[in-house]
């Protein structure tokens, strides 16, 4: 058993309701009888996205899992085909869904296709900001210090996410 991280993102339809959903489906392959976190909803402005890209809704969620990192993430590939993604050609196009794994316990796992911790993981307030809001004192394998650290290490001018409401 491990304590996964798994962000959420959606910036093309019912944002709110594609999150949602991915979550739902989360709960289902996470292992009962242990801690569930959701953190809150947070509008993000779109990053290395094409012109005119939508505003992201993000989310992350932290759950205990049974399988290995590779299972998790054929069943995380499932989750945003059932709830619609398409395949792309364009980087960073919108979508809607996203749900990328940012750790697996305290593996450090470097291969193709699966990098965790997640490489931009630190970078990202729409990650970190959400991931901090359930799990402020969680240091990452291969970092020294915790999410809440990295989130205040942020560019200060970068304003601070709020959260939305369905």
């Amino acid at each position: 058993m491990s304590r996964v991280g798994i962000a959420l993102g959606s910036n093309l339809g019912d944002r709110f309701a594609h999150l949602r959903a991915a979550a739902a489906c989360l709960r289902g392959i996470a292992l009962p009888d242990h801690p569930f976190l959701e953190a809150s909803i947070y509008q993000t402005e779109p990053k290395l996205c094409p012109p005119g890209a939508p505003f992201f809704y993000n989310s992350v969620v932290e759950m205990a899992f049974g399988g290995s990192p590779s299972e998790l993430l054929d069943l995380t590939q499932a989750i945003e085909k059932k709830i619609g993604r398409q395949p792309v050609l364009v980087r960073n196009a919108p979508r809607v869904i996203d749900v990328d794994l940012l750790y697996f316990g305290d593996q450090i796992i470097d291969t193709e296709p699966l990098v965790l911790p997640h490489p931009r993981l630190s970078e990202r307030r729409f990650v970190l900001q959400p991931l901090a809001e359930i799990c402020p004192h969680l240091v990452l394998p291969g970092f020294e210090v915790s999410i809440r650290v990295l989130l205040e290490q942020l560019d200060s001018e970068e304003a601070a996410l709020v959260p939305v409401t369905g």
